[in-house]
């Protein structure tokens, strides 16, 4: 089916929703197939029957299946008559379908759903290192918003056609989907992805995306949201590496800013979520191996006096964390190194450990 033409563009893609599609393109080639077809009988019924020739025919043919009421080329003969008879009977039917198959894909939309799908089909086949998110509602609005400005690629799958169109409206990337679906994480590039996030409002339909994130596409970090806190386990359990309460850390907020208000402004500025100009990052080193004379500890990289940045936090390979870590502290591989200072300390952070390690050693990997 997906050999026909002007379908290549789909050949890829074999989901549930592009499946719909193509069965509007051929019910339409089937109808134009269908009136080519009783065309070309009437012409050549008519060059057998009456030995028209090609014009005669072909005029003939067009005024019958038309029904306009022309005078004929000559007078039938018997056999002619019962020929026309038929064609006129059988064109009723085809051209009933070809006018409703056509009426469908242009005046009701299908031709513009169309291209629209194709559109963000190629926008979604770009994307790469990029966050799914699974629900566009109160949560899934904030995560995309914290990301947009972050310029964080990410893409969400929502089923519901009004939130579907405010996703149109903003310019998002969005895969018109029921997330619990294998096609819409399929197609949402989910071997591309870095992490997917799901806040749907069922608990339940968060098990199942996260367990079919999770066998699809074994190391993906996922994150859920769950409502209910019998459902935090399950959700573990189906693949998680994270699951948040909404209601729990809402309680935890508001409880701080009553007794520490100004320790929560002060995290607030730590996240960026405020204008002041400090900014908190993770620094991932991969595959180090350093040369004797490359910086092995942490006061070997000076960080303070090269850069301006500090660094507040290390988190060891076997996922501990150390606050204040000793300037002893050796640097392995895969450690992430957390550093706070203000967006220019923080780039020049980055440029200079990727001056002290991947030039040295150009199989080491730097992750920011």
């Amino acid at each position: 089916m997906l050999s026909l033409p002007f379908l290549p563009f789909f050949s890829k893609s074999h989901n549930r929703r592009t499946q719909i599609v193509v069965d509007y393109l051929v019910r339409l080639y089937a109808g134009i197939a269908l009136i080519l077809l009783t065309l070309a009988i009437g012409v050549l019924g008519y060059m057998i029957i009456e030995h028209y020739n090609f014009i005669d025919a072909f005029y003939m043919t067009i005024i019958t299946l038309a029904t306009v009421g022309f005078m004929e080329v000559q007078p039938l003969s018997e056999a002619g008559r019962v020929f026309t008879s038929l064609l006129i009977i059988t064109n009723i039917g085809i051209f009933t379908y070809a006018i409703t198959v056509l009426s469908s894909f242009l005046v009701e939309g299908n031709f513009r759903k169309l291209w629209e799908h194709y559109v963000m089909l190629k926008k979604a086949e770009h994307l790469t290192n990029h966050v799914i998110v699974c629900g566009y509602g109160r949560y899934g609005r904030e995560v995309c918003n914290y990301f947009a400005h972050h310029n964080i690629p990410f893409l969400v799958i929502e089923a519901k056609p009004d939130v579907v169109e405010e996703l149109k409206s903003q310019n998002i990337i969005f895969v018109e989907e029921d997330a619990t679906h294998d096609e819409a994480l399929e197609e949402a590039g989910i071997h591309r992805a870095r992490a997917l996030v799901t806040t749907l409002p069922e608990d339940a339909d968060n098990v199942y995306v996260v367990l079919t994130a999770r066998q699809m596409a074994p190391n993906l970090h996922i994150i859920s949201r769950a409502a209910m806190l019998r459902s935090e386990a399950k959700l573990h359990l189906a693949g998680a590496n994270e699951v948040i309460m909404p209601e729990k850390i809402g309680g935890f907020y508001m409880a701080a800013l009553t007794t520490k208000p100004d320790v929560v402004e002060f995290f607030k500025i730590l996240s960026n979520e405020t204008q002041v100009g400090i900014s908190i990052e993770e620094l991932i080193f991969d595959d180090i191996a350093p040369k004797p004379n490359a910086p092995r500890t942490i006061r070997d990289l000076d960080i303070r006096a090269n850069t301006g940045a500090n660094l507040i936090g290390i988190k060891t390979p076997d996922g501990r964390y150390l606050i204040n870590p000793s300037p002893d502290t050796i640097i392995e591989a895969r450690m992430c190194l957390i550093a706070l200072g203000t967006p220019q300390q923080i780039d020049e952070l980055k440029a200079y450990c990727q001056q002290q390690y991947k030039n040295n050693h150009p199989k080491t990997k730097l992750k920011f």
